[in-house]
């Protein structure tokens, strides 16, 4: 084991030339960031979990009911032990040869069966209730970390001048600010991971679980080789439209709908600005360019490199579907929806009637680099839900 990790970390990998791990070491003068450190996420990332089930159930649950949220689920279909068998062990979208078995089997209507399989497919999704309180959750997170993040960094150089980034480098001690808000941005990802397979369950669940992965992957890699003050500006920059979003959901969830439309928007252009404009300009210029200045070429740098540049990718992917929704929302008058990741998997497309033109904000941006990437995504239009 000892040997594959020297073989894993090793030095001419992960670090610039005439840079070793002894130089990355503590001193009594100077912190540096220390692999061990990392271990501190788990089980910080248990406690954020817990707090978030506190918060869900005695904070969001009753400023939900309090703003009349909906508290029931959809309707539930009757008890029919036949169509339950075949819905839990055979299909819960039957063909039409099995529906007419089944019409004949129980002397009903092929319509009335399609119907009981639709109610009973909505009967697993969650109540507005508890997607009000997960997005509640979110924003709180969100504004709080972002908050903090913007504290931190408007004090520090390397947010007006991104060549500070590497200015020093190894020899940036490592500030208690900055190794607070690390952590707590990796435990919160790494919650974030486990919690997707128990919450609301999203159409668009492999391109976040994958997302998660590479933001994970960013913040583990770039705290241990002390390449984190890049990482801080990604992580804030990622974090700034989750708070919009979240706010957009909740107030959906309200049928506040002008509040929401207009949260949707800013959201499109705080996003797009963010992810489009800045990150690029900003982030994967300094990482592209102005690192390989500094520092020289080294192998590690072409993974962050690529690993920054998936990010990209996913966000060219979720700003296609954010201005496929705006063009919609503009050519009918009203906001439709952002389907990036809200539409839950048991939604239905058959036997439907237009779903009502309401924001049911679904990105989740979740980032990067150390950045939430925007938990998300877009289907866009007018969809269609079952009733």
């Amino acid at each position: 084991m000892a040997g594959i990790l020297a073989w894993f970390w090793n030095e001419r990998f992960w670090l610039p030339h005439n840079v070793t791990w002894a130089d990355l070491q503590s001193t009594e003068e100077a912190a540096f960031p220390q692999a061990e450190d990392l271990y501190l996420a788990f089980p910080l990332a248990f406690c954020i979990f817990m707090i978030r089930l506190l918060f869900e159930r005695f904070i969001a649950k009753p400023c939900a009911l309090g703003l009349k949220v909906q508290a029931n689920g959809p309707q539930k279909a009757q008890p029919n032990a036949i169509l339950e068998k075949v819905f839990t062990a055979i299909t819960k979208h039957p063909d039409q040869k099995r529906l007419e078995g089944l019409s004949k089997q129980l002397d009903w209507d092929v319509r009335s069966i399609q119907r009981w399989f639709r109610q009973r497919r909505n009967q697993e999704k969650p109540s507005t209730l508890t997607k009000f309180c997960e997005s509640m959750w979110r924003f709180a997170f969100y504004l709080y970390i972002f908050t903090y993040g913007v504290r931190f960094l408007k004090k520090t150089p390397w947010l007006w001048n991104t060549r500070q980034c590497w200015n020093g480098y190894p020899y940036q001690p490592l500030m208690p600010d900055l190794h607070y808000y690390y952590i707590v941005e990796l435990s919160f990802y790494w919650s974030l991971m486990f919690s997707q397979f128990i919450d609301i369950k999203r159409k668009d669940f492999g391109i976040m679980f994958t997302h998660h992965i590479v933001t994970v992957t960013l913040i583990t890699f770039s705290y241990v080789t002390n390449l984190t003050r890049v990482g801080t500006l990604t992580l804030c920059l990622h974090d700034a439209a989750d708070v919009v979003l979240e706010a957009a959901k909740m107030a959906n969830y309200c049928k506040c709908q002008k509040l929401s439309d207009l949260l949707f928007l800013t959201f499109a252009i705080v996003f797009i600005v963010s992810r489009l404009g800045i990150y690029p300009l900003w982030i994967l210029n300094t990482t592209l360019f102005e690192l390989y200045e500094a520092l020289g070429n080294f192998p590690a740098l072409w993974v962050f490199n690529v690993l920054l540049v998936i990010l990209q990718i996913l966000h060219c992917f979720w700003s296609y579907l954010i201005i496929k929704a705006a063009y919609k929302a503009i050519s009918k008058g009203k906001v439709a929806k952002d389907d990036r990741s809200d539409i839950e998997s048991s939604s239905d497309e058959e036997e439907t009637v237009p779903r009502s033109k309401t924001l049911h904000s679904t990105i989740t941006t979740n980032g990067t680099g150390g950045a939430n990437g925007t938990n998300g995504y877009l289907t866009g239009g007018t969809c269609s839900e079952e009733h």
